[in-house]
C-alpha cells in the first residue's frame, strides 16, 4: 500500500513539473524572450529555467533573459533585448528610424529616452545610447510595436522625426533632414502630425523652413 501512495505522489509530482516547464515553454513561445522575474510574477520557480537549459529548450542570452534554443535570426534581436530588460524605455532616433524603416543605416547602439531623473541602465551589451526627456516630450508619441512576438514601445514616425531635429547635435542634421524627407516621400507621415510634434519638442521654429519646402 505504501508503495502504490508513493508511486501516486510522484506521479502528481511529476505532473505538476511537467505543467510548470509547459507554462515557461508557452510563455517564451508568445513573447520571444522570458525573464526570470516575469516568473516569479506568475508563481513558477526559477529552476525551471535551468532545467529547460540543460534539456538543451533554452538557452541563456544574457543575466536573467532567456529565449528558445532554436535562433530567431532577426536584425533586431538587440532591441528586443533591451526592450525587455528596460521595459520603461522608449526606443527613439536611430533605433526608431531602423524600425520605422526611414533609414538603410543600421546604428550598433540601441537609442533609448528614458525620464530625465532616471537612473540610467547599467548595460554593457546590447550597448545603449540614452537621451533625456520629461513631461510631454517623454510621454507622447509613443506607440506599441511587436516584433518577433515581443511588444515594445517605440516612437511614432512623427515624434521620431521631430526628436531628429531635437537631437540634431547629436544625431547630425543631415539625418534630421533625410528623416523628415524619407517619411514623407514614403507617405508615413503628415504635416499636421509633424507639426503637432514638433510643438512638444519645441522645434518647430527650426523645422518650419524644411516643412515649407515639402509642400
Amino acid at each position: 500500500m505504501s508503495v502504490e501512495i508513493n508511486n501516486s505522489r510522484q506521479t502528481v509530482t511529476t505532473m505538476a513539473a511537467n505543467t510548470q516547464v509547459q507554462r515557461v515553454l508557452e510563455l517564451v513561445r508568445q513573447r520571444g524572450i522570458v525573464r526570470g522575474t516575469e516568473l516569479d510574477r506568475l508563481g513558477v520557480h526559477r529552476m525551471y529555467l535551468k532545467r529547460l537549459v540543460d534539456r538543451g529548450l533554452l538557452v541563456q542570452r544574457s543575466r536573467g533573459i532567456y529565449e528558445a534554443a532554436e535562433p530567431r535570426l532577426s536584425e533586431h534581436d538587440s532591441v528586443i533585448e533591451v526592450a525587455v530588460r528596460v521595459p520603461r524605455a522608449t526606443l527613439c532616433l536611430l533605433t526608431a528610424l531602423r524600425l520605422h524603416q526611414l533609414t538603410t543605416q543600421n546604428p550598433f547602439e540601441v537609442w533609448i529616452m528614458i525620464d530625465r531623473k532616471a537612473r540610467k541602465p547599467s548595460m554593457t551589451y546590447p550597448p545603449i545610447r540614452v537621451v533625456r526627456a520629461s513631461g510631454f516630450a517623454l510621454s507622447r508619441g509613443v506607440k506599441a510595436m511587436r516584433i518577433d512576438g515581443v511588444e515594445i514601445n517605440v516612437t511614432t514616425v512623427a515624434k521620431t522625426v521631430a526628436d531628429c531635429f531635437k537631437y540634431r547635435s547629436t544625431v547630425g542634421v543631415d539625418v534630421a533632414i533625410e528623416a523628415l524627407r524619407d517619411a514623407w516621400r514614403q507617405k508615413k507621415v503628415t504635416v499636421e502630425a509633424i507639426i503637432a510634434a514638433a510643438k512638444i519638442d519645441r522645434v518647430a521654429t527650426v523645422m518650419r523652413p524644411y516643412l515649407e519646402s515639402l509642400v
